[in-house]
């Protein structure tokens, strides 16, 4: 029998997937973070990174009512102005970034500065989820994507402390 945190952990794969995204799409994320600090970083590292974050219940909870949410935006059934707001997915909301937070300090503050690059350039996956294609929301979607990738860099981030800058700058 499958225990309740292994059936959420499949449940959110399996939402992820329904929505177009798949561990291999986060992972390559992963990568795009940490391929200047993390020489030899594989695939295999960055999905296994990504697998763990997306164990956390805390990301499980995040990206089920993400998911939810952007889901009932696309079928109208959200009262207004909310509807609109999450249809137009508004610079000024702030909610789905403030949802994502929640992922990034998961692994610390480096997460912090992983997300805010990852979602100004908004490489791979992520540029695909803010197509804004009409009928199709991610208005959440995109942001919990983008977090679950900064974490799962600043996981592996954390694996190398010998990548830290240990210079003593205020010797002679």
């Amino acid at each position: 029998m499958i225990g309740n945190h292994e059936m959420l952990f499949n449940h959110v794969i399996e939402l992820l997937k329904k929505r177009g995204v798949t561990v291999d799409d986060i992972a390559d994320l992963v990568i795009f973070l940490q391929k200047d600090y993390i020489h030899g970083l594989t695939h295999a590292d960055a999905a296994e990174s990504v697998r763990i974050v997306l164990q956390k219940r805390e990301v499980q909870n995040a990206i089920m009512t993400g998911i939810q949410l952007d889901e009932l935006a696309e079928k109208h059934q959200l009262d207004q102005p909310l509807q609109e707001i999450l249809e137009k997915d508004e610079g000024l909301y702030g909610i789905d970034e403030i949802m994502a937070l929640a992922i990034v300090n998961v692994y610390g503050t480096i997460g912090f500065t992983n997300y805010g690059y990852i979602d100004k350039v908004k490489p791979g996956i992520l540029q695909v989820l803010n197509a804004h294609e009409p009928g199709i929301i991610h208005t959440f979607l995109d942001d919990l994507i983008g977090a679950t990738a900064a974490a799962a860099a600043s996981r592996l981030a954390h694996q190398h402390p010998e990548l830290e800058d240990d210079q003593d700058i205020y010797t002679d």
